[in-house]
């Protein structure tokens, strides 16, 4: 018994067929940005109809977040394993009010902090001052928290350190100088000193060499140590140094301060679901910092404020701005 095979025929790619296969993914981002009526600076997949400078929660409901573990992460720091213990009782105070599992989450750098969260890593995150529009645009951050006292005020200040013994005594005299900043994206730790420091007659880089050090805590310890003659560092930071007893105050001092810029932004993923998105700043606004690790460690404040990230970070996207600054990955750091 013979068995006959049906062979189908080819079928023939014409040029347009091929061009039109080619073309599709384009033509389908082309299309998506088109239905966005208004980007700003956010990246393509995001959209801000609203004009609130934020990403937009997705209409798509297909594409919103409902985790049954939330992921937070705190801006890098020198020991995140000390940071993890001082947010366990606000982590705890996050689960009772989500009903969800919550785990902290250490990052090691700026950018992995702002990738981890594009890609759905994270859903929570607190994003230091010159960081948070880079979060904002790349990620889809939404910013809506800051730490502040009972009267809703809040900020810190860009300090420049030297040692007590330098010869340092105003901006100047950091003429031929060694000078520690923080990383390019840090705004009290570069961007701040690269728009306000010509005002002062010293222009960083040219007048004097730039060495970034990492992070505030390696500026201000550098410092001390002498492997920097000077650092612009931000108050916050270097007072809960002082209180940690990770530096003598009485062998350094300052010799130029600004005028006060906002603090760590907390922000959730623009794509959670709006009712646990709601949960999240509810639960941030009810926490009591007051007698807990997390109170102690930030002095001067008492709880979490409100805050619009296209109002209250205005002046930072201005330094940004001045500096030349463009919200692309690999100006992260």
């Amino acid at each position: 018994m013979s068995t006959s095979i049906r062979v189908q025929p080819i079928r023939r790619l014409t040029l347009g067929t091929i061009i039109a296969t080619l073309l599709a993914p384009a033509i389908n981002v082309m299309a998506a940005e088109q239905e966005c009526s208004n980007r700003g600076a956010l990246a393509p997949m995001y959209c801000d109809a609203n004009n609130d400078l934020v990403a937009d929660t997705p209409s798509d409901s297909s594409k919103l977040l409902d985790p049954d573990t939330l992921i937070f992460a705190y801006t890098p720091v020198e020991d995140p394993a000390i940071y993890a213990d001082i947010w366990e009782p606000f982590i705890e105070h996050l689960a009772e009010e989500t009903g969800k599992d919550v785990r902290f989450f250490a990052v090691q750098s700026n950018s992995a902090e702002i990738e981890a969260m594009r890609s759905n890593r994270i859903h929570i995150a607190g994003f230091s001052t010159g960081p948070t529009p880079f979060a904002v645009n790349l990620a889809g951050a939404v910013p809506f928290a800051i730490m502040g006292s009972e009267d809703g005020n809040f900020g810190y200040t860009l300090q420049v350190y030297t040692r007590k013994d330098s010869g340092i005594d105003e901006l100047k005299d950091l003429e031929g100088k060694r000078v520690a900043h923080t990383s390019p994206t840090s705004n009290s730790g570069n961007q701040a000193p690269r728009a306000l420091f010509p005002k002062e007659g010293i222009v960083p880089g040219e007048d004097y060499e730039v060495v970034y050090s990492g992070s505030h805590d390696q500026s201000m310890l550098g410092v001390v140590a002498g492997d920097y003659d000077a650092a612009p560092v931000a108050s916050e930071v270097v007072d809960r140094m002082a209180d940690r007893g990770l530096y003598d105050p009485e062998e350094v001092k300052i010799v130029f301060e600004s005028k006060r810029f906002p603090t760590t932004s907390y922000t959730h993923a623009h794509n959670l679901k709006p009712e646990l998105a709601e949960k999240i700043k509810e639960a941030f606004m009810s926490f009591d910092m007051q007698g807990t690790a997390l109170g102690e460690e930030f002095t001067g404040v008492t709880q979490f404020v409100p805050i619009s990230y296209k109002e209250d970070w205005e002046v930072i996207r201005d330094i940004q701005e001045a500096n030349g600054i463009s919200y692309t990955r690999e100006n992260i750091e």
